[in-house]
C-alpha cells in the first residue's frame, strides 16, 4: 500500500497546495488557492501537507479559537486530491491536527465522505450552515441602529469582553482582504455587535460579527441586518453566512435572499457555537 507522509507546510508548498485546492473547487479569495489566506494558516495554525507518492495529495489547517480549557481547535480546511479519495490521506491529515485537541468544530462540506470521516473523530452534525446573498437595497436598515468604521483592535477588544476569545489576529486578518473593513454596531449609542466586512466579487459581505452577551432575538437579528443593509456592495449584493436557526435568515429571505450554497456545522458538543447568535467565517469562525 502507498504510505502518505505529512509535515508542516510553508511558502514553497503553496504552489502544490492550490493545485489541490482548484481541482477541489477552492479557488476563490480567501480558500487555498489564495496566497494570503494560507499565510493566514501558518502564522495563526497549523497548516499541515500530505504527500502521496512524491506528490502532495491533500492538505488540512486548524486554529484555536479561544484559551486554555475552553479552546477548541477549528478544523479549517481538509481537501483532498479527487484521484486519491477514499486512501486514508484526510484521515491521517485529521488524526494530527487533532491530536491531543478534545474540543472540535468544522464546517463540513455535503461531500459523501466528509460525514462518515468528522463522526470517527467524535463529532456529530447540529444545523447548517448557510451561504445567503442577495441584494442589499432590497434591506431597510432597523431604526435607531448605526453602522459605523472601526479598527480591528477595537472590534477584537470588543469581542474579548463578550467572550473571553481573543482574535485580534483573525480581526486583522480579514481586515487586510480586499475591501476589509472592521465596524461597529450600535443601538442608540450602545454598542451590541462588532466584526468585519470584507470580500471581493460574489464573496463580498458580512465575514464575522460577535454579538454582546445577552442579546435578545430581536437584537441579534437587528445588528445583521444593519450591517448588511449599510453595504456599498459591488453590483448591489452582498452575502453572510449564517447558521440556520439565526433569527436574521427569516427576513433575509423575505426581502429575497437565496442561499447559495450550505455546510454542516459539527463539534463534539452541541454548545461550541450558538446557532442563534454566531455569525461566523466558515474559514476561520
Amino acid at each position: 500500500m502507498t504510505e502518505t507522509s505529512l509535515h508542516n507546510a510553508d511558502p514553497s508548498d503553496f504552489a502544490a497546495i492550490a493545485k489541490v485546492a482548484v481541482a477541489t473547487g477552492q479557488d476563490a479569495e480567501w480558500a487555498g488557492a489564495d496566497p494570503a489566506y494560507l499565510r493566514y494558516l501558518l502564522t495563526r495554525g497549523r497548516l499541515l501537507v500530505a504527500v502521496r507518492d512524491g506528490a502532495v495529495a491533500g492538505y488540512g489547517a486548524a486554529i484555536r479559537v479561544g484559551d486554555g480549557p475552553a479552546a477548541v481547535s477549528m478544523l479549517c480546511d481538509l481537501f483532498i486530491d479527487p484521484r486519491v479519495h477514499g486512501g486514508g490521506t484526510g484521515r491521517a491529515l485529521v488524526t494530527e491536527l487533532w491530536r491531543d485537541e478534545p474540543r472540535r468544530m468544522t464546517f463540513s462540506s455535503l461531500h459523501a465522505l466528509a460525514l462518515p470521516l468528522y463522526t470517527r473523530f467524535g463529532l456529530d452534525a447540529w444545523w447548517p450552515l448557510l451561504y445567503l446573498a442577495g441584494q442589499v437595497a432590497a434591506l431597510r436598515a432597523p431604526d435607531e441602529w448605526a453602522v459605523t468604521p472601526s479598527t480591528p483592535e477595537l472590534v477584537a477588544a470588543a469581542e474579548q469582553r463578550w467572550t473571553g476569545a481573543d482574535r485580534l489576529a483573525d480581526h486583522r486578518a480579514w481586515a487586510a482582504r480586499p475591501h476589509g473593513q472592521p465596524v461597529s454596531v450600535s443601538r442608540t449609542g450602545e454598542l451590541l455587535a462588532a466584526g468585519t466586512i470584507a470580500g471581493r466579487g460574489d464573496e463580498y459581505g458580512l465575514v464575522h460579527l460577535a454579538t454582546a452577551p445577552g442579546a435578545s432575538d430581536e437584537t441579534a437579528r437587528d445588528a445583521v441586518l444593519a450591517v448588511l443593509a449599510s453595504l456599498d456592495a459591488p453590483g448591489g449584493r452582498a452575502q453572510v453566512c449564517l447558521p440556520a436557526p439565526h433569527p436574521a435568515v427569516r427576513p433575509l429571505l423575505a426581502a429575497g435572499w437565496r442561499n447559495q450554497d450550505m455546510d454542516l456545522f459539527m463539534s463534539s458538543g452541541p454548545g461550541l457555537l450558538d446557532p442563534h447568535r454566531a455569525v461566523p467565517s466558515p474559514a476561520s469562525a
